[in-house]
């Protein structure tokens, strides 16, 4: 009896052997998350104001506010921009250890991806809500629109409410959440000066809904208010100077200097935004009412 167990045990496993190797493909590649070349194009560190500097690449926002307290960096481009950042750091007179607070503006990896390694080469604290807590501790997986964009996971040190302050020194950085493009999605206003005057400078974040589901989105069922709220709070911040992790979104050209082409205010920015998440909205609405129409 024994013996014929065995057989039969045995004679299964060829079978399955080969049956796996007649009915299975090989599985797909991973992909790695791909972005325009200006994302990835390094330059050098250019001065915003006073003591506001631009240190990311071509097409992505990373900023440095110096003082005499220490520097605080807000957002950190893609996972493979953290040496670069850091070496932009340096460039500037900033050693990693002088990094105090590291701010964000919304957890997807063209924004964040660095941070887990800046964070590791500083030793400075990172402060998002609760919201972007969750995502960054994630390292970007189970995002509500895109599924995984993954960086690696990044913990919080301190659980920012709206409005809150993270001060360093005389410097004051106010958080704004302004959800709509993430739930977490954080904007940030600072009072800096330019050639002794004062500036006030909104660092305003994503408001676009790239290829979103806007109408019943099963996992985030307000977005279409939180837009909304967003845009009327944008509207109203103090804001001199309005800056974004996109720089182009906001008329900024990032080349041998940093030059705002195209100047536009937080309240031209957020109507700009309302008009087309309205143009969506009514485009989505057809596509649904047009596929009722033939199910």
């Amino acid at each position: 009896m024994r013996i014929t167990t065995v057989l039969s045990a045995a004679a299964l496993a060829l079978l399955a052997a080969n049956s796996v190797g007649e009915t299975s493909e090989v599985l797909p590649q991973l992909r790695a998350y791909e972005v325009s070349a200006s994302w990835r194009q390094p330059i050098e560190p250019l001065q915003i104001t006073d003591h506001t500097w631009q240190i990311g690449t071509a097409g992505l926002s990373v900023l440095l506010v110096k003082t005499e307290a220490g520097a605080v960096l807000i957002d950190g481009g893609m996972p493979q921009m953290a040496d670069m950042l850091l070496a932009n750091m340096r460039k500037l007179g900033v050693q990693p250890g002088e990094v105090k607070w590291i701010l964000h503006s919304h957890a997807h990896a063209d924004h964040v991806g660095s941070l887990a390694a800046i964070k590791r080469a500083s030793g400075a604290q990172l402060a998002t809500n609760a919201q972007s807590a969750v995502l960054l501790a994630r390292g970007g997986a189970d995002d509500i629109h895109f599924g995984d964009l993954l960086y690696a996971p990044v913990a919080t040190d301190r659980i920012l409410q709206d409005g809150e302050v993270v001060a360093l020194g005389d410097l004051q950085l106010q958080v704004h959440f302004t959800p709509g493009h993430t739930p977490g999605s954080l904007s940030w206003t600072w009072t800096d000066t330019r050639a002794g005057k004062p500036v006030r400078i909104a660092y305003v974040d994503s408001l676009s809904a790239p290829r979103y589901q806007l109408l019943d989105n099963p996992r985030y069922p307000n977005i279409v208010d939180d837009y909304r709220r967003s845009f009327e709070r944008i509207a109203g911040l103090p804001c001199d100077l309005l800056l974004t992790p996109h720089p182009r979104r906001s008329g900024w050209k990032y080349g041998p200097q940093a030059e705002q082409v195209n100047p536009t205010s937080c309240a031209a920015y957020a109507d700009n935004a309302r008009q087309k998440l309205d143009k969506q909205i009514v485009a989505e609405r057809a596509a649904k009412n047009e596929q009722s129409t033939r199910g």
